[in-house]
């Protein structure tokens, strides 16, 4: 009798970790989708928000990105709610020698309206001082704006 109860808590618990083995792949497998424009995560990282994530009124948006994504050690941020209307438009600031090729952190406030609650687009851009559109470069990904 002993050894039923053992073996059905073994199954159990095989069964468990199945489950969430499978949980945790199909999590991988789909995750909040993140575009690239002429970018990729070798000229740009963003640490914080991650795609998905649920965020206040005012969040910090903290990352690295190679020294050439920055004009005069900054660059532009936008939040775009779901129709693509502009909510925000403000800048990261290098934390570091952005005078490189190197990955350099950078660090950004984001203050969102008060009024505005509900599902958004963060977007952040390659400094393009040059205006020349083959210079574009971005990164964006959705966030839910709450609180």
């Amino acid at each position: 009798m002993k050894n039923k109860n053992i073996l059905l808590f073994l199954i159990i618990l095989l069964l468990a970790g199945i489950f969430l083995w499978f949980s945790f792949l199909r999590k991988e497998e789909s995750p909040e989708k993140t575009t690239y424009l002429n970018a990729s995560n070798d000229l740009i990282v963003v640490e914080s928000p991650s795609p998905g994530a649920v965020t206040g009124k005012e969040f910090l948006v903290v990352g690295v990105a190679r020294g050439y994504w920055f004009f005069e050690a900054s660059f532009p941020i936008e939040v775009v709610d779901k129709d693509g209307k502009l909510l925000v438009s403000t800048f990261a600031t290098a934390q570091g020698e952005w005078m490189t090729e190197n990955f350099v952190p950078f660090r950004a406030e984001v203050k969102a309206p008060v009024s505005y609650i509900g599902p958004a687009t963060l977007i952040l851009r390659k400094d393009n001082a040059s205006g020349l559109p083959e210079h574009d470069a971005s990164i964006s990904f959705p966030i839910t704006i709450e609180y």
